[in-house]
């Protein structure tokens, strides 16, 4: 389950160290799931399909001031959250079983257990 966190952290126990390593294992998790994991790939290329079929996608997310949507866009919209919430969804359980791994090294480093 936990390939995509990868053996190669350090585990320096610094505040900005948790920031910069949670950066690279979410990253390292992203990449892992679009190359591996089929239905979280499909769910990916579904996405950059929206929001290249529905560029206002990128103004209700990203931009600033009100923006009007057609009752197609509404529905593509909805679309697109719900692909979010479930690509999320994997990534959180991934994250979480990566957190897992690397405590039991951590405590297996240390002498803990």
């Amino acid at each position: 389950m936990c390939e995509s966190c990868g053996d190669r952290y350090n585990y320096e126990l610094s505040e900005e160290r948790f920031e910069d390593a949670f950066a690279e294992v979410c990253n390292d998790i992203w990449n892992h799931l679009r190359s591996t994991d089929s239905e979280y790939a499909e769910m990916w290329r579904e996405l950059l399909a929206l929001m290249a079929e529905f560029p206002v996608l990128s103004e209700v997310t990203e931009g600033e001031g009100a923006v009007s949507l057609s009752a197609e866009e509404h529905k593509a919209f909805l679309h697109y959250l719900d692909l979010k919430n479930e690509m999320e969804n994997i990534e959180r359980k991934h994250i979480y079983f990566c957190g897992h791994r690397h405590s039991f090294d951590y405590l297996k480093r240390i002498g803990a257990i």
